[in-house]
């Protein structure tokens, strides 16, 4: 048990590398999202137009807004997936009423 423990140690820290590290090493990367768009589109129709918020974190380059995007998704799918496996699990393993000897076998 102890070596799955391991593993799994290993392998979040593994995955929390390959997010940080496009995030430090890779600069001036471009991507033109949805947000950059919609404000070009605003402001053709509208000129006096003004953004009222800001992001709170610039990250260094385009490209980084994807990867976070992307681990975001696989983080949502993960749980999401996880949460189906333990129901189905936890009912195909469910002992049956009054008949307590199935879980000491």
């Amino acid at each position: 048990m102890k070596s799955k423990k391991k593993l799994v140690i290993v392998l979040t820290i593994l995955c929390v590398i390959i997010g940080v590290f496009p995030l430090v090493y890779i600069k001036n990367s471009e991507f033109g999202g949805a947000d950059g768009a919609a404000e070009e589109v605003i402001t053709e129709i509208n000129p006096e137009y003004v953004p009222w918020a800001e992001s709170i974190i610039s990250p260094p380059g385009g490209e980084t807004e994807s990867l976070l995007f992307a681990l975001q998704a696989a983080f949502g799918a993960g749980i999401v997936c996880f949460g189906f496996g333990y129901y189905v699990a936890r009912k195909k393993f469910k002992p049956e009423e009054g008949n307590a000897e199935e879980l000491f076998r």
